[in-house]
């Protein structure tokens, strides 16, 4: 291809100065402080907290754009309706809305005393407790300041990644492939599982892991509905950002090693997982 060198040159240099300077750094940063005193920073109740909040529910958050990211991406991609291209504008809103403003407007729809607060207050905490209540989950109505509502601002932030990855594959699939299938006496269900799901996997699996990775580092439109109370709705980019405003560089430092190293492993395990799919599809 011309321009290769040109071209990859262009890719690498711009990939360090992006991507690899700023992460040498904070490594290069941990090093110098010790490895030692990186774990003893850690190694304590309210960080260790905190970061379990943010990557457990970043997990869930992920989890469940996975599932309605790749319906609503279906029926963008197979059905025309009326205001579809609202909807399809729409799903795009959180891309172009500053995540301060999506946190003060989630925070203000789901406070006590907000629309789908008092709703969720008078009318779904009897549901909820109803389901929850067996798994030792206790829900008092109450979304706004607690980690329901992180959750919520989470789903918020990460859907569009999964939408986006997804509806281009969706509109690449042939509905030859499922007539054949519906010919071959395949039930609908079976058509899904067994013809469509393995097409859309790689791609649902990319759209799972750029919400993931959003979810982990969001704080903007988190920090205003989460409450911020530590060892219950801290979460850990707001613990950095903490120890940032004490001028305590080196705990900082040391938070953000403990979530990029949890962050490459998370990714990395979702990368084998899309590379050990797309073999399976290849040998299909």
């Amino acid at each position: 291809m011309p321009g290769f060198r040109l071209g990859m040159g262009i890719t690498v240099t711009m990939l360090s100065i992006v991507v690899l300077l700023p992460i040498g750094a904070l490594l290069l940063h941990g090093v110098n402080f010790g490895l030692s005193n990186t774990w003893q920073v850690v190694n304590t109740e309210r960080v260790w907290n905190a970061l379990f909040l943010s990557f457990r529910l970043a997990f869930f958050a992920a989890l469940f754009n996975l599932i309605t990211g790749t319906l609503l991406a279906w029926v963008l991609a197979r059905y025309e309706f009326p205001g579809r291209r609202i909807v399809d504008a729409i799903v795009d809103l959180p891309f172009a809305l500053p995540t301060a403003v999506a946190g003060i407007a989630l925070t203000a729809l789901y406070a006590p005393n907000g629309l789908f607060g008092q709703f969720a207050k008078n009318w779904l905490a009897p549901i909820g407790n109803f389901l929850f209540s067996p798994f030792g989950v206790e829900f008092s109505g109450r979304i706004a300041y607690t980690q329901w509502g992180i959750l919520i601002a989470l789903i918020f932030v990460g859907l569009p990644f999964v939408v986006r990855t997804v509806q281009p594959v969706i509109g690449e699939i042939e509905r030859e492939v499922e007539e054949a299938s519906a010919t071959l006496g395949a039930t609908r269900f079976y058509t899904i599982r067994r013809v469509i799901l393995p097409m859309l996997m790689p791609a649902a699996l990319t759209g799972f892991a750029l919400s993931l990775a959003r979810a982990v580092g969001e704080y903007g439109s988190v920090i205003f509905i989460a409450g911020n109370i530590p060892n219950k709705t801290e979460i850990a980019p707001l613990l950095i950002v903490i120890r940032l405003e004490e001028f305590n560089y080196d705990a900082a430092g040391a938070i953000g090693i403990a979530m990029l190293l949890i962050s490459f492993s998370m990714l990395l395990v979702i990368n084998l997982i899309q590379i050990w799919s797309r073999r399976r599809i290849g040998h299909v």
